[in-house]
């Protein structure tokens, strides 16, 4: 059954047709810099932010990709869209420190609450049932969407791979703000994006995080997720 949030595609506002630079808070990290590239070979402008404003500037640098800049995060956060790739062990106190830059934005949650020991990853379980709804109750004046929690950051720096192969699931509660991250991550070569649910539904989108890496471990592969039995 479909549920009444899933965003009609026809629809859905383009965020590359009349919407600024894409800030990519902790961007200097491996899925930040990973869709930093992705996004600016597809024609768009990325602003990297990190809590160093030089280690951002030099990590653009080293992309060598036109169209990425390294700033601040409070600067990354002045961005129409902001996508949240720090380590979960920081997000609660970045995301408090930048909700007043953060009002009005659309914020893409990437964040995947993982620990790990010598058994391998595990999810963890944050209270609020997963970031992305954390993200959400420490930013009530933003628009929060949760994306791109299955992308392998080794594929996404690859600049051989032009085809990443693989769905994107975005959860939210607005359908149009469900539009806008779905037509982002369709910028990305060879990826689907599909409406997931809800953010309550967001907890076990992220834990399987934890098995993909098991996964890749052991068959040294860098996996993804592909939804199947959709009509078209």
């Amino acid at each position: 059954m479909t549920h009444p949030a899933t965003p009609p595609l026809e629809t859905a506002v383009d965020p590359t047709s009349d919407l600024g630079p894409i800030g990519i808070l902790g961007g200097t990290g491996p899925l930040g810099r990973g869709l930093a590239v992705r996004f600016a070979r597809a024609g768009l402008s990325v602003v990297l932010g990190s809590r160093d404003a030089a280690r951002a500037s030099r990590t653009a640098s080293e992309l060598g990709v036109p169209g990425v800049a390294g700033d601040t995060n409070l600067a990354a956060a002045g961005c129409p869209i902001v996508c949240v790739t720090v380590p979960y062990d920081g997000h609660a106190a970045l995301l408090t420190e930048l909700a007043d830059e953060l009002v009005g934005r659309l914020v893409v949650d990437c964040v995947n609450p993982l620990g790990f020991d010598k058994r391998g990853p595990y999810p963890l379980h944050p209270e609020a049932g997963s970031a992305a709804e954390e993200a959400a109750a420490l930013l009530p004046g933003s628009r929060v969407v949760a994306a791109f929690h299955h992308l392998s950051a080794e594929l996404l720096l690859d600049a051989e791979v032009t085809d990443l192969g693989c769905d994107v699931l975005v959860l939210g509660e607005d359908r149009d703000d469900v539009g806008i991250a779905v037509r982002l991550a369709e910028r990305l070569p060879g990826v689907s994006a599909l409406y997931g649910g809800r953010l309550r539904n967001a907890g076990q989108v992220e834990a399987l995080t934890a098995n993909l890496i098991a996964i890749n471990r052991r068959y040294r592969a860098r996996s993804g997720v592909r939804i199947t039995g959709l009509p078209g």
